[in-house]
Formats: C-alpha cells, sequence, structure tokens
C-alpha cells in the first residue's frame, strides 16, 4: 500500500531549530497564517491571538526569554507568538495548542521549517516567568497569556524521516488499558 502524502509529511516532519536566511513568500505566510484561524476550537470560540514577528533584532531578545529550548528563534526569519484568551473559554490553553500546530503543519505542506518554543510555565535566567519578557518585547497584555513561540523558515539542517518501525504501539490500548510487559 502506497503511503499517503499527508502521513509522509508527518514521517517527515521535524522540529528544526537552524534555519536559512531566505525570506518567506508573503502568500505563504498568509496560509500559514489562515490555517491558524481556521483550525477547531472549543465551540468555536476561538479563544486565541496571534503576533507575528520577523524583525532580527525582535527575535534575538526573544530568543533570551528562557533558559533553553528558544534557540530557533536566534534564526528564524518569523515567528508567531500564540496567546490565549482565558475569558473567553475554559479551554484556551488546547484551543491554542491546537492552531499553534495547524501553523506547523501547514509550514511543512509548504517545504518550511517550524519548531515549537514552550513559553507558558517556562521561566528565564532570572527566573522571571518566559511569559513576562515575550509579553514587555511585544506590547501584550498582561492578562493575557502567551502559550508558545513558533518559529518558522527554511531548513538549514536536515533530519531523517520517523522510521514507522520504531513507533511505540504499546502505548495505544484498545478497548480498554492494558499494563502488559
Amino acid at each position: 500500500m502506497a503511503i499517503p502524502e499527508f502521513h509522509r509529511m508527518l514521517l517527515e516532519r521535524h522540529s528544526i531549530r537552524k534555519y536559512t536566511e531566505k525570506p518567506l513568500p508573503a502568500d505563504d505566510v498568509k496560509l500559514i497564517l489562515e490555517a491558524a484561524l481556521l483550525s477547531p476550537s472549543s465551540k468555536s470560540v476561538r479563544p486565541w491571538q496571534f503576533v507575528v514577528a520577523e524583525d532580527k533584532a525582535v527575535l534575538e531578545k526573544l530568543s533570551t526569554c528562557k533558559k533553553t529550548g528558544a534557540v530557533s528563534l536566534k534564526t528564524a526569519v518569523m515567528a508567531v507568538v500564540v496567546v490565549a484568551e482565558p475569558e473567553k473559554s475554559d479551554m484556551y490553553v488546547e484551543d491554542a495548542s491546537v492552531a499553534a500546530l495547524m501553523m506547523q503543519l501547514q509550514a511543512e505542506a509548504l517545504g518550511i521549517g517550524s519548531c515549537w518554543v514552550q513559553i507558558a510555565g517556562r521561566y528565564g535566567a532570572d527566573d522571571e516567568p518566559a511569559q513576562e519578557l515575550v509579553q514587555q518585547c511585544l506590547g501584550i497584555p498582561e492578562n493575557l497569556p502567551v502559550i508558545c513561540i513558533i518559529t518558522f523558515g527554511y531548513k538549514n539542517e536536515v533530519r531523517k524521516p520517523v522510521d514507522p518501525e520504531k513507533l511505540l504501539w504499546e502505548k495505544v490500548h484498545i478497548g480498554q488499558w492494558r499494563n502488559e510487559q
């Protein structure tokens, strides 16, 4: 059986932390943002907002928001900060996360790399919440939590596709939970 195109994309998609300096076409950026806006949300409330950052100085500053794990911001040509609106839905974290993933899948379909940079619950070098640095840097109101930042750019690293034979099928339980050794 031939592997469907979408499944092949899932096998080939990886978090990319090194990007070329080549700018992203405006039409591709629009499609990536449109994917976020099209994402499903609980009761169609859409409790998210997005801040697009393309300025190199801003991306460099954002790369310092956490002790580790924000290195992809240094070489990204664009980042989208995913902000939640808790007053709109009790499912704001999940809904914002789905929107972030939709952007990553759209980027991959366009041949653009991406990486999730977790912000919620993370801290910078001085133990200041990473979210506060991001909010200050981009003028995001304090009452709107930053869930993550997704970095984007053309890939400057090669990663092998996932080997389907190495998938952890023991983590799938059919019908009921089974503790098998």
